[in-house]
């Protein structure tokens, strides 16, 4: 009993030191959107760098929000996982709000083609991260283009996030199908930040069951931009 008291209270100082980093990264990269939203290229040496520094800010953002991921996994009360019908398009605008400043000061047009009114049940904030997650990936990826879209098919919600870049490596490939085994197409996840952020984000689709069926995430090769594709799928 003792111990298990012990490993609940070292799973909620985790969680809460996550949280608590997760709000102060969230602060940072607020300030550098801003500063990059009144700046340009031509009126600011520094806007490469402050560019780079939001995208390195938002890849530490996904990563505790992987971790919060991982404590709704185990059930914690504090961090509830909560079903709720949402509209795509009100999904959609969070992650273009989320995204806007980070792809602007990068020279990428975001793309999408998805049905707004389309209405699907899945915890919010976990989907709204994975999808920010596979955005901010492609933007590593991408020449200059990214195209999210989201549809029903045979009856599931396919959320796809492509790129017009050369495509992901193999061992990447290799592993987005059975993401849930780590290290599998030999990606380490415990060293490999992309290999990671796929295991988390096939962890969250997990977590959303319907009936007999489960959310998934795939990689793939080609979609309508030629380049890398994350394929979200939930039931």
């Amino acid at each position: 009993m003792e111990e298990s008291q012990h490993s609940d209270e070292l799973f909620m100082f985790l969680a809460s030191t996550a949280h608590d980093m997760k709000n102060s990264i969230s602060v940072l990269s607020g300030t550098l959107e801003c500063l990059l939203d009144a700046a340009s290229p031509e009126t600011e040496k520094a806007y490469p760098q402050m560019a780079q520094m939001l995208y390195q800010t938002r890849r530490l953002n996904d990563n505790l929000m992987q971790l919060l991921a991982l404590y709704k996994r185990v059930g914690k009360p504090e961090y509830p996982f909560d079903v709720q019908p949402l509209e795509i398009g009100q999904l959609v605008e969070q992650v273009v709000a989320l995204e806007r400043v980070l792809l602007e000061s990068r020279g990428i047009a975001l793309e999408l083609d998805v049905d707004p009114q389309l209405i699907w049940h899945f915890d919010e904030d976990l989907i709204v991260g994975v999808v920010s997650h596979a955005i901010n990936n492609a933007v590593h990826y991408t020449r200059d283009r990214i195209r999210l879209a989201a549809r029903e098919v045979d009856g599931m919600l396919e959320i796809r996030v492509e790129d017009n870049g050369a495509g992901f490596p193999k061992s990447l490939l290799d592993a987005g199908a059975p993401a849930h085994a780590a290290g599998a197409g030999g990606v380490n996840f415990l060293t490999n930040s992309a290999g990671l952020g796929l295991y988390f984000s096939g962890e969250v689709a997990r977590m959303h069951r319907h009936r007999e069926r489960h959310g998934t995430v795939a990689l793939e090769n080609g979609g309508a931009l030629g380049g890398g594709c994350f394929v979200l799928r939930l039931p």
